[in-house]
């Protein structure tokens, strides 16, 4: 009897400290699985589509049948073999694995698209490297069949101009079946594709290919747009497509001389917002931006390529949105935009991801206070109350 009371007392520490042992595990789990998984949820639920006009009188089934849910972001920069640290792609891209199905998951958006810069390495990339990164991409934005992917060509995709070159632009294509100057209709909404970078005007053959495409579809649309007794014989033979004024979708922005005028907690950072912006590097050229705008008469443009968000008006009416970059690596707080969009109206909603700063944050709190709880426990961090019990036993005892 008394063998057993004294196996009892022996094993009582152990017991203790694999209790202890196993609340700390599920409080490193736990931390964990909020971190990486749920804050998702948490940030992404609070974003919601918005009201278009007319939205308010719909009922349920006419609004879901002719407005379309589109999710816009932009420069998501896969990392390539040779800048890309292995540690640097693990966090990223699971951040962008995890808000982009998340996103999907919740908000569940007719259309998806990427305005480019989807790799950081397309313009130097080796075939093997290539299919590498195409192959991560796959998986990180895999989407339903219920939803559809598009992806515009950014300079990080196929090069700068001086870089570009036809095999890159034809493997990019093959991907994504992207090509310049495609029209996607979707709901009687026209989408123009854009590859911003044969904008250049210098001729060159990937250049002259892509602006012939753009100059084609200008005309086809704007005959669509005329009135029947207003027709002119040059569109007696074209084909009709809705009548809708496009959307135009676009890496590099148009024309504006900085971002000195861009607002908004995700714009650039004051310092860099009076910098100038470089003509067929950081934007379009003047000439360019005047030619899309002439040839299409947009009702609105949605561009990537300065990770930083910026809202401008081109000739008083047009309407331009950049969208901030979707990576952590290009900014703290990441962001994409939520669009509900019918043949007459759009009304756009920028939803943000989780801070990385908060994330840390997060995880630097958690470390503390677990080192906190493993000191006490080893009884070489004494608790407070203990600490002014033997204060105040001494201060009697004098």
């Amino acid at each position: 009897m008394l063998s057993s009371s004294s196996t009892t007392v022996k094993n009582l520490p152990l017991k203790r400290r694999l209790c202890f042992l196993l609340k700390l595990v599920c409080f490193v789990s736990s931390v964990l699985i909020f971190c990486e998984f749920l804050i998702y949820y948490v940030v992404i639920f609070q974003c919601q589509w918005p009201d278009v006009k007319g939205g308010a009188h719909m009922s349920e089934k006419e609004t879901s049948a002719s407005v379309l849910k589109a999710i816009i972001l932009a420069d998501t920069h896969l990392l390539g073999e040779i800048k890309g640290h292995w540690l640097d792609k693990l966090r990223r891209e699971w951040q962008m694995e995890r808000s982009f199905q998340t996103a999907l998951w919740l908000l569940q958006p007719d259309i998806v698209f990427i305005l480019g810069d989807v790799f950081d390495e397309g313009k130097w990339s080796s075939p093997q490297a290539w299919a590498d990164d195409v192959r991560r991409f796959r998986k990180m934005f895999k989407y339903p069949v219920s939803t559809e992917l598009v992806v515009i060509v950014g300079n990080h995709d196929i090069g700068f101009h001086y870089e570009m070159t036809t095999y890159k632009v034809n493997r990019f294509e093959k991907v994504f079946n992207f090509t310049s100057g495609k029209l996607i209709t979707r709901k009687g909404i026209n989408f123009v594709l854009v590859n911003s970078v044969a904008m250049e005007g210098d001729g060159c053959a990937v250049c002259r290919t892509s602006e012939a495409k753009l100059v084609a579809l200008s005309h086809k649309l704007n005959c669509s747009q005329q009135k029947p007794n207003h027709s002119n014989k040059g569109c007696s033979d074209v084909e009709k497509l809705p009548a809708s004024e496009p959307i135009l979708l676009q890496h590099y922005p148009l024309y504006r001389k900085s971002d000195a005028e861009c607002t908004g907690e995700d714009s650039a950072p004051p310092e860099e917002k009076n910098t100038p912006f470089k003509e067929k590097y950081d934007v379009l050229s003047q000439e360019a931006s005047q030619k899309l705008l002439w040839w299409f008469q947009p009702r609105l443009i949605l561009s990537g390529h300065t990770h930083s968000a910026c809202e401008v008006l081109h000739a008083g009416k047009v309407p331009e949105i950049s969208v901030p970059s979707f990576s952590w690596r290009n900014r703290n707080n990441p962001s994409f935009i939520m669009g509900s969009i019918t043949p007459t109206d759009f009304s756009l909603q920028k939803c943000f991801l989780p801070f990385e700063s908060r994330v840390f944050t997060i995880y630097c709190a958690a470390g503390a206070l677990l080192v906190i709880l493993v000191l006490a426990h080893v009884q070489l961090l004494t608790p407070p109350f203990y600490f002014a019990q033997r204060l105040i036993s001494k201060h009697k005892a004098v």
